[in-house]
Protein backbone atom coordinates (compact mmCIF):
# COMPACT_ATOMS: atom_id res chain seq x y z
CA UNK A 1 0.00 0.00 0.00
CA UNK A 2 1.71 2.82 -1.18
CA UNK A 3 0.98 5.87 1.46
CA UNK A 4 0.54 8.60 -0.76
CA UNK A 5 -2.65 6.82 -2.07
CA UNK A 6 -3.81 6.85 1.58
CA UNK A 7 -3.22 10.39 1.82
CA UNK A 8 -5.51 11.04 -1.08
CA UNK A 9 -8.30 9.28 0.87
CA UNK A 10 -7.73 10.42 4.58
CA UNK A 11 -11.10 13.24 4.47
CA UNK A 12 -12.80 10.22 3.16
CA UNK A 13 -11.65 8.50 6.75
CA UNK A 14 -12.04 11.47 9.14
CA UNK A 15 -15.96 11.30 7.79
CA UNK A 16 -16.38 7.99 8.88
CA UNK A 17 -15.24 9.11 12.28
CA UNK A 18 -12.00 6.42 11.21
CA UNK A 19 -7.71 7.09 12.24
CA UNK A 20 -5.45 6.43 9.95
CA UNK A 21 -2.20 5.22 11.84
CA UNK A 22 0.17 3.20 9.31
CA UNK A 23 3.19 0.96 11.03
CA UNK A 24 6.58 0.35 9.81
CA UNK A 25 9.71 -0.79 10.96
CA UNK A 26 11.50 2.39 9.85
CA UNK A 27 13.62 4.20 11.54
CA UNK A 28 11.45 7.46 12.68
CA UNK A 29 13.82 10.35 10.76
CA UNK A 30 13.17 7.96 7.71
CA UNK A 31 9.87 8.21 8.16
CA UNK A 32 9.85 12.06 8.80
CA UNK A 33 11.36 12.32 5.69
CA UNK A 34 8.61 10.65 3.93
CA UNK A 35 6.35 12.55 5.90
CA UNK A 36 7.85 15.62 4.83
CA UNK A 37 8.18 14.62 0.76
CA UNK A 38 4.46 12.91 0.30
CA UNK A 39 3.14 15.45 2.76
CA UNK A 40 1.51 13.25 4.75
CA UNK A 41 -1.21 13.82 7.21
CA UNK A 42 -1.54 10.80 9.16
CA UNK A 43 1.07 9.29 12.02
CA UNK A 44 3.38 6.67 11.18
CA UNK A 45 4.67 4.55 13.81
CA UNK A 46 7.92 2.82 14.42
CA UNK A 47 8.11 -1.04 14.81
CA UNK A 48 11.59 -1.16 16.58
CA UNK A 49 13.34 -4.57 14.60
CA UNK A 50 9.63 -5.75 13.79
CA UNK A 51 8.92 -6.83 17.49
CA UNK A 52 5.21 -6.27 16.72
CA UNK A 53 4.97 -7.71 13.15
CA UNK A 54 6.33 -10.60 14.73
CA UNK A 55 4.11 -11.06 17.51
CA UNK A 56 1.13 -10.69 14.87
CA UNK A 57 3.03 -13.35 12.93
CA UNK A 58 3.25 -11.59 10.35
CA UNK A 59 7.37 -10.59 10.01
CA UNK A 60 9.66 -12.56 7.05
CA UNK A 61 12.83 -12.55 6.62
CA UNK A 62 13.49 -11.45 2.82
CA UNK A 63 15.31 -14.09 0.88
CA UNK A 64 19.00 -13.18 0.14
CA UNK A 65 17.76 -13.66 -3.86
CA UNK A 66 15.39 -10.25 -2.92
CA UNK A 67 18.31 -9.30 -0.75
CA UNK A 68 20.92 -8.78 -3.28
CA UNK A 69 18.31 -7.05 -5.39
CA UNK A 70 17.60 -4.50 -3.04
CA UNK A 71 21.06 -3.86 -2.78
CA UNK A 72 21.58 -4.02 -6.07
CA UNK A 73 19.01 -0.54 -6.34
CA UNK A 74 20.35 0.90 -2.77
CA UNK A 75 17.82 -0.32 -0.76
CA UNK A 76 19.84 -0.81 2.06
CA UNK A 77 16.80 -2.37 5.23
CA UNK A 78 19.54 -2.13 8.08
CA UNK A 79 20.40 1.50 7.42
CA UNK A 80 17.16 2.56 6.98
CA UNK A 81 15.45 -0.05 9.83
CA UNK A 82 18.44 0.59 11.93
CA UNK A 83 19.22 -3.27 12.39
CA UNK A 84 20.54 -6.15 10.65
CA UNK A 85 17.98 -8.99 10.33
CA UNK A 86 16.78 -8.35 7.01
CA UNK A 87 12.93 -8.72 7.97
CA UNK A 88 9.93 -6.99 6.76
CA UNK A 89 6.29 -6.54 7.99
CA UNK A 90 3.64 -8.46 5.37
CA UNK A 91 1.37 -5.67 4.06
CA UNK A 92 -1.55 -5.35 5.57
CA UNK A 93 -4.17 -3.26 7.26
CA UNK A 94 -6.48 -4.40 10.31
CA UNK A 95 -9.72 -2.08 11.25
CA UNK A 96 -9.91 -1.52 15.21
CA UNK A 97 -13.11 -0.14 16.36
CA UNK A 98 -13.06 2.85 18.50
CA UNK A 99 -14.07 -0.34 21.17
CA UNK A 100 -10.77 -1.87 20.85
CA UNK A 101 -12.13 -4.98 19.15
CA UNK A 102 -11.01 -5.61 16.07
CA UNK A 103 -13.42 -5.64 13.11
CA UNK A 104 -11.33 -6.69 9.97
CA UNK A 105 -7.74 -7.57 9.07
CA UNK A 106 -6.40 -7.96 5.54
CA UNK A 107 -2.90 -9.36 5.40
CA UNK A 108 -1.16 -10.95 1.77
CA UNK A 109 2.09 -12.77 2.92
CA UNK A 110 2.59 -11.66 -0.77
CA UNK A 111 4.69 -9.09 -0.51
CA UNK A 112 4.04 -7.51 -4.04
CA UNK A 113 -0.11 -7.37 -3.07
CA UNK A 114 -0.97 -4.71 -1.28
CA UNK A 115 -4.48 -3.68 0.28
CA UNK A 116 -6.51 -1.47 -2.12
CA UNK A 117 -7.11 1.91 -0.48
CA UNK A 118 -10.09 2.47 -1.17
CA UNK A 119 -11.40 -1.38 0.00
CA UNK A 120 -10.47 0.11 3.32
CA UNK A 121 -13.41 2.31 3.34
CA UNK A 122 -16.02 -0.56 2.11
CA UNK A 123 -14.57 -2.56 5.35
CA UNK A 124 -15.64 0.42 7.77
CA UNK A 125 -19.04 1.17 6.18
CA UNK A 126 -19.71 -2.16 6.86
CA UNK A 127 -18.80 -2.33 10.22
CA UNK A 128 -20.63 0.37 11.24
Amino acid sequence: MELYALQDIIDEFADRGATLVALTPQLPEHSAAMVERHALEFDILSDPGNAYAEKLGLRFRVPDDIRDLYLSFGIDLPACNGEDSWTLPMPGRVIVGSDGIVRAVEVDPDYTVRPEPSAMLEVLDATD
